[in-house]
Parts: C-alpha cells; structure tokens; sequence
C-alpha cells in the first residue's frame, strides 16, 4: 500500500510538465553518468506507393506497432535508428520497416500503384499520406544507423531521450517514470495511457501496444505479428495445449515449464521487432457455467486449480518471483465475476459478497498478490451496479490496498472497450469524458481502447478528473516498461532471438502437455489398441483438424500433426471420411462414413465442439452434443465394429448416451491439444502413452441448462439453482470433476495422515520476526505494521502435509494423479459444500509392481471457509480428508477452539469517494479539526475519507482509529517520510493509519461521480 502511496504523492509533484529542449549539440556529450549521441533524424526520399497485401508483406523486415501519432518521419526515423534502409506506412497508424527494395513478392504484394491509390491522412500530421488498405506509402533512408537497435524498444544512447532520467538505470523505477511524465505534454500523457499508446516521437519513444497476446503460445494479437510466408524468422511459435487441457494434467510443474517456454519465446518475438512486453494473459475467472464460452481459457471450475495455475504460471512468465527485469508482463485478467459472454459489453452482475470472495476473487488474490503479476485487466460487466472500470472499490480497496499491488509498476488495465462501455452501453455515466474520468479517478490506468481516454481532453478541463490523476497513470505505465526492461534492454534477454522458438525442448514439452492432459472417460478393455494397428476407419470433423486442435487466441505454429496425419503414419491401412460437419443436420457424408467404416476393423471417430459452437462473445444454449453427431455415432456403433471416441471442446458435452452404449468400447476427451495433437491422441489410443489425465470440471446433464439461468451468480443452491461446480451441485453429474481412467491399476493407502485433533490458535501461533515479517501468535488483526507488508499471510500458513502410497498393481506404465478433498458438516455456519479440492499432485512413470509416495501440503487457506461477509475463517468442528472423486480412502481430525480469521475481505460500502494522498505528517493540523463520528474499530483511510466527504469537507487524515476532516490544507506544510506512519489501521490491518505523533492525509477534492449503493 505504502508504495502506492508514494507513487501517488510524487505524481502530485509532477503534475506540471517541462518543455524539452530543442537545441541539441551535433557530437556526443555527458549527461551525469551517461555519455549522449545527438539526435537522429532519417533522411529519406519517397520511394513510391505500393499494393500490400497481409501475405507476404512488401516490406518484410519487421512491423512496429500501430501508433495514433504515425507519420513518414516519424516511422522512417525509428526504421532509420534500427539500421534498416527503407520504411513504409500504411493504413494510417501502421509502420513498415526492411533491409531491402520492395521486392514483386506475388501478384497482389509489391506492385507499384499511382500515389493517389495512398491517399489516408497520418494521424500524426493530417496534411500527409500514410497508405491507404493494403497500400504503402515506401521510403528510402540513406542514413540508416550502423549500431542498429530493436526498432520497438527507445534508444537510451540518443538524445533527446537520454538526457532524461527515464534513461538513468541507477534511479528507482518510480524516479525513472517520473522524470519521463514529467516531461509529455497533457496530450502525449493521454496518448499513452491507451492500448495503442502512441509513443514520443520528438523524444525517440516508439509507439508501443498493450495488447499483446500468449494464452497458450506467442498469439496472433495487436501486439504480436507473425510474418509471412511460413519459414521466415519469427512466422511461428511453438502452440501448447489450451489452459483447460493443460489444467487436466494437473501437473503444476508443467505449467511453470510451459510458462518459462513461451515467455522466452514472446522476448525473443520483442528482440525480432515482433511483439510488445505487456501480454493479456492469464485468463483466471473459473469456469463457472459450461455454457461459457470462454471456458477453455481457464484452470476450470475448482478454485485451487485456478490459483495454483496462476501461483506456476505468473513466475514462469514474469522470469520469477521478483526478477530484477520481468521477461514479460503478465495481465491477470477479467476482475470481477466476468464469465458471460451474452451481452458482456453491458451485464450488471451480482454475486453475494461470500460468492464474490469465496469463488469470483480468490484466484485474483492469489495471481495478484502471491505471484505478482505486473498487471491486472478489469472486465466489461458491472459488479452490483458498478462498471468493473469505475469501481473504486474493487480497483483501490480489494486490489491495490488488500492485496498489495502498490508497487510503482503495478498497473490496471481496462478490457477493450471496457471504459467505453462504462457510458454505453452501462449508462452509468452521462458521456464519454465522464467514462474516461470516472474509469481514471477508480484506478484504471491503461483503456485498452479504442477511444476512450482521448476524451480525458474533455474531462480535465471540464474538472471531472485531475492531471495528477494522469500523472499517476502514465507514471504507472511507464513504470512497468521500465521493470521489464523497455528502456535498459537487459542483458539476460536482449540475447534471446529466432534460434530460441520452436527448439526441440519446447516441442517435446508440447507434446508432453498434450499427452498429460488427455482423460480416459471410458474403456471396456479395448484400450490400449494394438501398437502394430491397421484396417482403421478415422471419421469425424475433427479428425483432419489444424487450427481446430488450438482453440483461441492462438499464433502459427511451425507444424501440426492432425489424428489423421498420426494414424497414417503409424497404422497401415487407413480411410478418412469426414462424415458430418461439427453442427449441421444434413447426412450428404453419413454414407461414404459408413461405408469405410464397414471396411475397417477399428473405427476412430473424432468429433465434439470447436471454436464455431464455443468462441469469445458467444455463450452456448445447450450442453448436448451438436448436429447430428450422435445419429452418425449411433449408425457407427451399429456396425459392430471397435469404436472409439475422441471428444473435442472445453466446454463438456453431455455424454450419457455414450457411455450407456455398449457398442462405443472407449472415450477420451482431450480438450484443444495444441499443435501435437494429433500425435498425443495416437500415442495414447495405441498405449504408447498412457492416461492419467482428469476432469478439471464436472460434466452436467443436458437439462441443467432448463434448471439454472447463466445470469444466475450464486454458487450455493437454491429453489431456482441446484447449485454451481463440484462443490455445491446437488444434482447427478454424468461425470464427476476430478473423473479419469487409467490402463493400468492402482493401490493406495496413507502413509502420513494428520493428527486426531488440532488447536487452531497453535496453528497461527508462529513467532514474530520483523526481519521476514512473519506474525506473532495473537493472529491477523494484532500483526505489528511494517512499512513494506509482504506476509506471510495467515492464508498461507501451513497446515499440515499428509501423503500417500501409490502401487501400480497393473501391468502398464503410467502417472497418477491424486486429489485430496475436504469436507465437514459442523465445521461453521450452513450451507456445508458437499467437499472442496484442499490439494492434488502427479506422479510421472509409475511402473507395474513398483510403489511411490505422493505428498499433499495443505494451507490454512485450505481448510478455512469464507463467511457472508466474504471473511476467511478457520471454523473449529469435525472434518474428513478423502482421496479422489469416489473417495477411495478417507481420514478424519477435528480443529478445536476458537475460529480464526485468516483474511478479512474489505466491506462493500454504499458510497466510495475518490481521493489522493497526500502525505504524513507530524499532528496536530490545525486544519484538519474536525473528529469525524465513527467507533474506530472501522477506520481506514476509505472509510475516513468517505465519512468525511459525507459532511461536506474536502480533506480527511487517519492517526490510528481517529479520523479528522478539514475544509482546506496548508499546502507549503512539509510531509515527514512515510515510515513514520506505521500503525495498522483498525478496519484494514494492510494500511496504515498514522501514528500517535504522526497522521495520513488524503485530497478528496476530485471531482467524481459517487458511487450508488449495492443493487
């Protein structure tokens, strides 16, 4: 928090700015530390106007991100500095840059045309041309650098830029970004705090992209370009499973390996001119509802899944825990409760405040607060009546204060077009600079787009936002590029390049990803098929499938291996017929199906959903399988033949009639497999591998649908809701979370249970050390303050670690993966889940007759509950430890004495007022004098300000569980270093509330438009 706060107090002393100097000395001078060379400017000569077509491009070196402030000069001076000898523009806001001539690549790529055919304005300068569609304005530069530099990154040897502290890598982040905001003018600030962030040409910033993508694999993005044809450096990137399949695995370790590969991938990409620093992922909302169409982006359903993906994944991205340069940053995204894509621009949505902590934010923290990533994205949808962008209060009290996300270059950003809807179609708002203020004033620091930060020229002059409210986007911005390295290009990853995609490591790695997370559903004995197979039928709309086997948000990969690409090469004796299209009714290829199916001694069908029935803006109507997919199974199965289903999707299909179906011997459900699919599911069906994959959520009947409504938020159950996940389904599921075979058997039993009984006060009775900030035995509320908070948190503390014996009675080699669920029927208030995942590991290459140990560590998070008040507690009672879906051995101990708050989830209050620190001071002051009325057990720095903005005063000060208001500040009054502040304040132990000499003073003058009361 405190960091925040400083960061906030310093862009309240940078709210001015300072005109850059225009005269530059023509040899290179000392600026402080640095020696600077003298500004660059490309010379340039029109070279003509071209056709351009997206394959192959006319100018195939590199393409810098879109800017709003493009023009030839400014492009061909960035191309120039990277030592390329031509640049081009197109399309307005785009920049070209090449080594070489345009060359005739096709018939429709490096034509020259007549210049009026490029005839669009340039953002940066209306009266010149930059392109048109699929036209290039090209340039020759004659004065091409010899020291050539990443096109996409500043040049810190250069003035002007060098000459600004921005450059000065001896400063501290929040100094550097400082010094930079510092020095825009108000529309160059308003220019980078969107998706498209223009840069500063007059000081060497290139233009820079927000969204770059890497859900799964470097993504085709705003940000991140794949050239073209395939073959070309930096054309493809290696494509794992999607997140769901990934999630089946539940193999943490593999989602730290997958996250470290394509994080190198994605810098090598920056090094190559291809991609920006910031990536919009990981998307960590839980897949709720199975009509979502999202679905296959996430963890699943299970909260610990969710969170312990985030705890691998963030690192893995990031270069660590907390690198000195983050590889790249990682954007946690969509807070809060977005998991509809019906009407999402507009949804008002209203989770209780238990299901809002318990389900919809839990994964958050632990992304945000424990993992650290750089970023979070809030969502398009309103939470209880607040557009999630102009919610003060999920932004400032849940995000930034209680989870800690105070460095200096911790930022938000907005979902595209997310701040723009605050306005439309929410019509929380009046306009569109109401929108951008109220979106600002929350906390909202970067509108991905795509035009609703440019109407901050509106809002500040009309007084509904602040300058210094900019200053501390910007410096938040600007801030977080300097931590990843965008103005110091570091060593350890300036060196990463074409030759670091696509290694061997990272293709083996995907095929292992793809080969974990595949599920057995099914098996009467026929699996595995014969290693030496043939007279093989393979049918179904997925069984040739390419991109089909990727999901979404996905980039070229160098190659695919479709099933059909697999049994060809490995079987003898294959036919493919398509059969059926994914969702059609018509039976035009049922016959041909049939006929090589009668042919055949196995028959492989490939079907399920893809992307055309499950897709980002579009939820599904119902959970059956599409088309007439089932009438081909059927006619399939009536042949009498070994058959087998591979089923596609995330999202489950209800497959009751399957697996009631005894002429269908075998299922296997594989989510999207990536790029090696095809192989994965070859090797598995032909025991090559072997399953140990399962469910990561639960497979619902077809009529749940008809039972709840998608809109309907609520986890626990009620008349109208049988109740949400594997928790609180009071129904039958078809299919259980946590279901999958295996080929092989296996015998378990404890080798380490917990203890009969455990006292909860000794479980958080740890000793109090200001050197590691651990806590003292009194617990959560008692915790002395310390400047920097960083835990450990009670959440976190450890439990206890239980383990198993696993021995492979079978005669297959194989993984198991075993999950540790919790369950209790006294231990708190009622409703009790019917269990919750409390942990899970993976074993790898069990072999038949041998025995390993599988060890599960259990927090207190674990075994805690979360109240209606969205509190975390542990609740004495009795509980069970039982092992897998069917609870194949269980255990029981009980928590005694008093329950304990382990997290204290901040209070949704009726209104919430924006404000601004301004700093500690030593008290009294005399113009803070009066006592606001409260008990004082609640005060913080929210609640101080609120209160005191309720009766009229415009400034508010916290000192321990006082808060005093006042009409006006003494502004030449001196602040004191903010570690003299250091009293946790009673209502929030992670601020600060003064101290008994010393008070925290907050400007609540921001205009802004309060907050409405809970709907």
């Amino acid at each position: 928090m405190i960091s925040f706060l400083i960061l906030s107090f310093l862009a309240l002393l940078s709210a001015g700015t300072v005109t850059a100097l225009s005269t530059w000395q023509s040899s290179p001078r000392l600026t402080g530390r640095r020696t600077c060379l003298p500004p660059y400017n490309a010379n340039t000569t029109f070279v003509g106007c071209f056709t351009d077509e997206t394959t192959p491009r006319t100018l195939n070196g590199t393409q810098l991100p879109d800017s709003n402030a493009n023009t030839p000069e400014s492009c061909a001076t960035q191309c120039g500095l990277s030592g390329y000898s031509y640049s081009g523009v197109e399309y307005s806001t785009q920049c070209f840059c090449s080594h070489q001539y345009p060359i005739l690549w096709s018939t429709s790529s490096g034509t020259q045309v007549d210049t009026s055919q490029c005839n669009t304005p340039c953002p940066g300068n209306a009266s010149e041309s930059c392109g048109g569609g699929n036209r290039i304005d090209v340039y020759k530069i004659s004065n091409p650098s010899t020291s050539p530099y990443n096109p996409t990154l500043p040049n810190c040897a250069y003035d002007p830029l060098c000459s600004n502290d921005v450059c000065d890598s001896s400063l501290s982040v929040a100094n550097r970004a400082a010094a930079l905001v510092n020095a825009l003018t108000l529309q160059e600030k308003i220019n980078n705090v969107q998706g498209t962030a223009s840069g500063v040409a007059r000081l060497g910033i290139p233009s820079f992209q927000w969204d770059s993508e890497a859900l799964h694999g470097v993504a085709n993005s705003a940000g991140a370009h794949f050239k073209t044809p395939l073959g070309l450096n930096f054309s493809s990137a290696t494509s794992f499973p999607a997140p769901l399949s990934i999630a089946a695995s539940f193999d943490d370790a593999l989602t730290g390996q997958i996250a470290s590969a394509i994080s190198t991938e994605a810098r090598a990409f920056v090094n190559g001119g291809q991609a920006g620093l910031a990536y919009m992922t990981p998307n960590i909302n839980g897949f709720r509802d199975p009509r979502w169409g999202r679905g296959m982006e996430t963890p699943g359903e299970a909260v610990l899944v969710i969170q312990n993906y985030a705890k691998n994944l963030i690192p893995g991205l990031q270069g660590g825990l907390n690198p000195e340069y983050k590889r790249i940053i990682a954007t946690c995204k969509h807070y809060a409760a977005y998991d509809i894509e019906d009407g999402r621009n507009g949804n008002d949505l209203n989770p209780t405040q238990q299901d809002l902590a318990d389900y919809y934010s839990q994964g958050f923290k632990t992304c945000i607060r424990d993992a650290k990533a750089g970023a979070v994205m809030c969502s398009y949808n309103a939470v209880n009546g607040i557009p999630s962008c102009a919610n003060r209060y999920l932004l400032q009290n849940v995000v930034r204060e209680h989870w800690d996300f105070s460095d200096p270059y911790n930022l938000v950003i907005g979902d595209c077009g997310a701040v723009m809807n605050v306005y439309d179609p929410h019509k929380y708002v009046s306009g569109m600079a109401q929108a951008a203020a109220v979106s600002l004033n929350a906390g909202t620091d970067i509108d991905c787009g795509p035009v609703a930060y440019n109407f901050l020229n509106e809002s500040i002059p009309a007084n509904l936002t602040t300058e210094s409210a900019l200053n501390q986007a910007a410096t938040r911005a600007y801030a977080a590029l300097i931590q990843a390295g965008y103005f110091d290009n570091p060593a350890e990853y300036k060196s990463l390049s074409w030759a670091d995609v696509n290694t061997v490591a990272s293709q083996q790695l995907a095929y292992k990803s793809a080969i974990e997370g595949i599920t057995l559903l099914k098996n009467d004995g026929i699996l595995p098929l014969p290693k030496t197979l043939s007279k093989v039928a393979i049918i179904g709309p997925m069984a040739n499938a390419t991109s089909q086997m990727q999901g979404d948000y996905y980039g070229t990969p160098p190659y695919f291996v479709t099933p059909l690409e697999a049994f060809q090469k490995g079987a003898s004796e294959v036919q493919y017929e398509l059969g059926t299209l994914t969702n059609t009714t018509s039976t035009t290829n049922f016959s041909a199906a049939i006929t090589a199916a009668k042919d055949s001694d196995y028959i492989i069908y490939v079907g399920g959903i893809d992307n055309s029935i499950e897709y980002e803006g579009h939820d599904r109507p119902t959970i059956n399988w599409p088309g007439n997919q089932l009438d081909l199974i059927e006619q399939l199965a009536a042949l009498g033949k070994k058959l087998i289903i591979v089923q596609w999707g995330a999202g489950q299909i209800d497959d009751s009639t399957l697996l009631n179906n005894t002429s269908v011997n075998g299922i296997i459900w594989v989510g999207y497999s990536g790029q090696d699919g095809g192989q994965a599911i070859y090797d598995i069906l032909t025991g090559v591998q072997a399953p140990a994959g399962r469910l990561p959520v639960t497979q619902y009947p077809a009529d749940y649908v008809n039972q709840v409504s998608i809109f309907d938020m609520n986890l626990r159950p009620s008349s109208g809701n049988p109740g949400r996940t594997y928790a609180w389904y009071t129904g039958h599921p078809v299919l259980p979370f946590g279901y999958g075979l295996h080929y092989t058997n296996f015998s378990v039993s404890w080798k380490v249970k917990p203890k009969n009984t455990y006292d909860i006060q000794s479980l958080v009775a740890v000793k109090a050390d200001p050197s590691s900030h651990t806590a003292p035995s009194q617990g959560l509320l008692d915790w002395p303050s310390y400047r920097s908070f960083k835990g450990p948190y009670l959440d976190l503390l450890p439990f206890v670690t239980v383990s198993i014996n696993v021995q492979n009675t079978g005669k297959v080699v194989s993984d198991y993966v075993g999950l540790v669920f919790i369950s209790t029927k006294n231990g708190g208030p009622s409703p009790y889940p019917n269990k919750e995942l409390a942990s899970y590991g993976r074993l790898h290459g069990i072999e038949p007759g041998s025995t390993q140990t599988l060890n599960f560590s259990l927090t207190l998070d674990n075994i805690a509950r979360t109240d209606v008040n969205g509190d975390r507690w542990v609740y004495p009672g009795d509980y069970s430890l039982a092992l897998d879906y069917d609870s194949t051995i269980s255990v029981s101990f009980k928590l005694s004495g008093k329950a304990q708050l382990i997290d204290s989830f901040p209070r949704l209050l009726s209104n919430i007022t924006s404000y601004e620190y301004v700093g500690c001071f030593t008290t009294p002051q005399p113009t803070l004098s009066t006592t606001a009325p409260n008990d004082g057990k609640s005060n913080d720095p929210q609640v101080c300000v609120n209160t005191c903005a309720e009766l009229g005063h415009k400034y508010s000060g916290v000192r321990q569980n006082q808060c005093l208001c006042g009409d006006s500040f003494d502004a030449s009054t001196v602040p004191v270093q903010d570690e003299q502040c250091n009293s946790a304040c009673p209502g929030n132990p992670y601020e600060f509330c003064g101290a008994s000499q010393y008070i925290n003073v907050f400007n609540a003058s921001v205009p802004t438009v309060l907050e409405p009361a809970t709907t």
